[in-house]
């Protein structure tokens, strides 16, 4: 991942998910809180889903994606794939691996097929920070998870524990894009 602050977080591609799509918002308090969501819609996963996130950095996008990596039962660390780009976390539990990338650095979509994860899709779950508008063609059913974590609000002082990476309240918005998400309530997922 960039520390480059001015770098932004692009907007959902327009006509990937209606304001009334399937989802929810939830306000998660802590990194801690975020990694439990993300174990908890691990649960709700299965071989073949695109999740798709979207964030500034430090929003909580890899937390999340540890959260998930924990909930699938998934072998080794869950850390940022940045400079990697993908990586693999085969299940221990039988189940689904987790494809986790990180799409920060491609500029593309043939950068996004040399990856060539449409071989993976099918047996894993596939996790893609940074993803929005490159990726959304791999599967017409997918979630868009956007990750907000507001940082020097008002009252907030220089070098406070805001910006600690385990600090700091998130709001997560979570919309299904297609029929496998219909129905999807987010809410119920809150730790």
């Amino acid at each position: 991942m960039s520390d480059d602050p001015n770098h932004s977080t692009p907007a959902p591609a327009a006509g990937t998910a209606a304001d009334d799509a399937p989802g929810g918002v939830v306000v998660l308090p802590d990194a801690e809180a975020t990694r439990a969501f993300g174990h908890a819609l691990a649960a709700v996963l299965r071989a073949g889903d695109l999740v798709i996130l979207t964030g500034d950095l430090g929003a909580g996008k890899t937390t999340l994606t540890q959260g998930i990596g924990a909930g699938l039962g998934v072998r080794g660390q869950v850390a940022s794939p940045t400079f990697i780009v993908a990586r693999e976390h085969p299940s221990v539990v039988g189940g689904p691996a987790l494809v986790h990338v990180d799409a920060y650095r491609l500029g593309s979509l043939d950068e996004v097929d040399a990856l060539d994860l449409d071989s993976s899709l099918d047996e894993s779950v596939t996790v893609v920070e940074w993803g929005s508008g490159l990726v959304e063609a791999l599967a017409g059913d997918r979630l868009e998870i956007v990750l907000e974590r507001p940082r020097g609000g008002v009252g907030a002082e220089q070098g406070s524990d805001d910006d600690a990476p385990e600090a700091g309240e998130r709001r997560v918005t979570v919309r299904g894009v297609g029929a496998r998400w219909a129905g999807l309530d987010v809410t119920v997922l809150t730790p």
